[in-house]
């Protein structure tokens, strides 16, 4: 008899970015002996970036996976304060052997409380909002903290699926992928990183990151005094 398929779950919701979600899945949909399970907190469909995903499961008929995934988004702190997308990811955490994030999803982690004391990656432009939910900030692009593995921000989802499969399927896996989709960056610009990016590039990206400031500042308040009042 075969083993039982790994099982890797996306918990999605609406507004989350695209790629946080699609790199990862990309690769763990191509990985052998694993199946690949993409849920919301409603099921249905989940719009993000212009697209739709369609015919997802419904989080609360998931009995459980090894492991959890929860990519992030303009609306990760919308996600990180509603209570029932959060009680579920916390009851699937529990039995997990692997709880990872991508970007601004280890924000809705930390909301969770999956993060205290663990270090985490995130966006750089949000990596300090994880300390109130007592998680331990790190600039890695991957980031791994016993069986917590998370990525930071969008394009290092695929850094992360590599990360995950080298853990799960074994390095010769994640490197047969890699080669077949042909991951070698080779970007044209050096400007993926604060510190590498040209001054005035990073002024005017920093500027248009100040308009959601204070209103993400204020949603990881709330969502950090729930989690407070929980334990």
């Amino acid at each position: 008899m075969s083993p039982p398929p790994f099982r890797i779950l996306f918990a999605v919701y609406p507004g989350m970015t695209q790629l946080d979600f699609t790199g990862p899945h990309q690769f763990f949909i191509r990985a052998p002996g694993c199946e690949v399970i993409v849920a919301s907190r409603d099921g249905g469909d989940v719009p993000s970036d212009g697209l739709v995903f369609a015919r997802t499961a419904r989080l609360a008929d998931v009995p459980g996976c090894d492991l959890l995934c929860v990519p992030g988004g303009t609306n990760a702190l919308d996600a990180a304060l509603d209570d029932g997308f959060i009680s579920e990811l916390r009851r699937l955490a529990a039995d997990a052997r692997y709880i990872t994030s991508v970007c601004t999803g280890s924000l809705i982690l930390g909301a969770a409380g999956l993060l205290r004391g663990r270090r985490a990656a995130c966006h750089w432009a949000w990596r300090d909002l994880l300390k109130p939910f007592g998680a331990i900030p790190d600039d890695g692009r991957v980031v791994r903290d016993g069986n917590v593995i998370t990525g930071g921000g969008v394009t290092a989802g695929i850094d992360f699926a590599l990360v995950v499969l080298a853990e799960i399927a074994g390095p010769q896996v994640a490197q047969t992928l890699q080669l077949g989709f042909e991951y070698a960056p080779a970007p044209p610009f050096e400007a993926g990183r604060p510190e590498h990016a040209p001054p005035d590039i990073l002024a005017v990206c920093r500027q248009g990151l100040a308009r959601l400031a204070a209103t993400r500042e204020a949603q990881t308040r709330e969502a950090a005094s729930r989690l407070a009042t929980q334990h």
